[in-house]
């Protein structure tokens, strides 16, 4: 009988046009270009949340942001949250994890600690490389510049010792199902990576585009804050050459060939297996005068690589997918029923004919960078909306944005204010609208809604007027109402208020 086995491979920071399969071919991304042949690619998928934790906790437990707790670095999971691991175990299927989690609320690196549903043979995060090496060792590790020692072997570096760790993985359990998460913290800084990968792309410059000179005019005050200083630079100084960049794109290369020993191994032991590959979000590198990542919904932090092989075979989808998608898809592909908690939507109909559209719109949204640190903007109450054509981004102490992806591919023109478009804006607001409600959000109320270009919405002290409570029926016992105290009979339904009821 056919095992059902899932290979999911994760790298950090991976900018979609920093694959040579995404169209720009002076990226070596063989491996990863591969792939692509042999499967299919999204050009319009995103992440929930452009920074590390929140979009990892958007891929292990398909729920939001806003729903399993992690709306920022260095916050833990909901103790009620269940992640794919603790789903899948529980259905007998093994499951490891190898690599970055970021997941537990401690610092970046983690706690060394395995979570619930993970084998703890297999778990390797990112505390429990560092405990491997002495001091000098650690902050080698952490160095840059130590790319170019002529003591550095690539044996040091966490992409290679999670290579190794999965390739023993495969090996040991090729004949069982199973789930395996690769989880590498490359291209990310430090970037570390060997020769010939330090040096490739010491000339590279990315191709010109007219967001690197966008003056942030009708944008939000939190990107002009964040521009900083690059508000004054041209073009020629925010896009050039640099060491930094040039080792991070080789750090991509590099972890392109380590991902690349790791298709060898499946071709020759699982070759059936499903495989995923993403990237928990972008770096703007320049774009927009912006660097990093943080509160928006441009392209180059939010709109990730996608890839899944196990279906049909070198095609395109450029309707929208989802992180939230990949936990339903998991399930779905081990016959195991969704459960009704879940934000996503199993891709598994379009794997296997690109032809079926999933999501008209997928979701972003974005609270706080890191409860770590005081910078970054601080909070920044963010939630949008992407479909196919448009992308409409309500900045909830800032001015909102909307852009006509078709027209405007480099997202320059804020298009909010246009009445040209306010039918279009208006019908994704609503969407956007429904989703915070049906998913809820714990920050939802009036606010998203009274912006001052939607002139037809009347603010209500109860808001929609509706109870939702959760339904988490596979791991605790269905809610109770309120006004029984016996089961609810449905989850939602209008709220009836002691005044209502005299």
């Amino acid at each position: 009988m056919k095992k059902k086995q899932i290979i999911f491979i994760m790298t950090d920071t991976t900018r979609k046009d920093i694959l040579g399969c995404y169209g720009n071919k002076n990226m070596i991304t063989p491996n990863l270009d591969k792939l692509a042949e042999e499967g299919i690619k999204y050009e319009n998928a995103y992440c929930s949340q452009p920074v590390c934790g929140p979009a990892r906790s958007a891929i292990f437990t398909g729920l939001s942001p806003h729903t399993n707790g992690v709306v920022s670095n260095n916050l833990a999971l909901g103790d009620n949250v269940k992640t794919i691991g603790q789903r899948l175990s529980d259905n007998n299927i093994l499951c490891g994890y190898i690599g970055k989690w970021h997941l537990d609320g401690s610092d970046y690196f983690g706690n060394g600690k395995c979570p619930n549903g993970w084998d703890k043979k297999y778990w390797y995060d990112m505390r429990t490389y560092l405990e491997e090496l002495n001091e000098e060792e650690r902050i080698n590790s952490r160095n840059p510049d130590f790319s170019f020692d002529e003591n550095f072997s690539e044996t040091i570096t966490y992409g290679y010792r999670c290579t190794q760790k999965s390739l023993e993985f495969i090996k040991e359990n090729y004949d069982k199902d199973f789930f395996l998460v690769i989880s590498y913290d490359e291209p990310h800084g430090p970037s570390l990576c060997p020769s010939p990968y330090n040096t490739m792309y010491s000339d590279f410059k990315f191709p010109d585009n007219p967001n690197f000179t966008d003056n942030l005019e009708n944008k939000p005050l939190m990107q002009k804050l964040w521009a900083g200083e690059n508000m004054n630079l041209t073009e020629n100084e925010l896009n050039k050459p640099s060491k930094g960049l040039a080792l991070f794109l080789g750090c991509n290369s590099y972890v392109d060939s380590l991902i690349g020993n790791v298709l060898t191994q499946i071709k020759e032991l699982t070759p059936d297996s499903l495989i995923i590959y993403t990237s928990d979000h972008g770096d703007m590198l320049g774009s927009h005068r912006l660097q990093m990542k943080n509160a928006t919904v441009y392209k180059e932090v939010a709109n990730i690589p996608l890839i899944i092989k196990g279906g049909e075979i070198n095609k395109t989808i450029t309707s929208p997918a989802s992180h939230l998608d990949i936990v339903p898809t998991v399930l779905d592909y081990m016959k195991i029923p969704l459960p009704k908690w879940l934000d996503g939507k199993s891709l598994l109909p379009q794997i296997y004919d690109c032809k079926n559209k999933i999501n008209d719109t997928v979701f972003v949204q974005f609270t706080r960078y890191e409860v770590d640190h005081d910078g970054f903007g601080g909070l920044q109450m963010m939630r949008a909306a992407v479909s196919e054509k448009y992308k409409l981004v309500i900045n909830l102490l800032d001015t909102d944005e909307f852009y006509d992806l078709e027209k405007d591919p480099y997202e320059m023109d804020n298009l909010i204010n246009n009445t040209k478009y306010i039918h279009e804006r208006n019908n994704l607001h609503n969407v956007l609208l429904n989703e915070m409600n049906a998913t809820r959000d714990v920050y939802r109320g009036y606010q998203w809604a009274v912006r001052p270009w939607r002139k037809d919405y009347k603010p209500t002290w109860t808001n929609e007027g509706y109870t939702r409570q959760r339904e988490n029926e596979e791991y605790e016992p269905r809610q109770l109402d309120y006004d029984t105290g016996i089961e609810m009979l449905t989850a939602v339904r209008k709220k009836t208020t002691m005044d209502e009821k005299k």
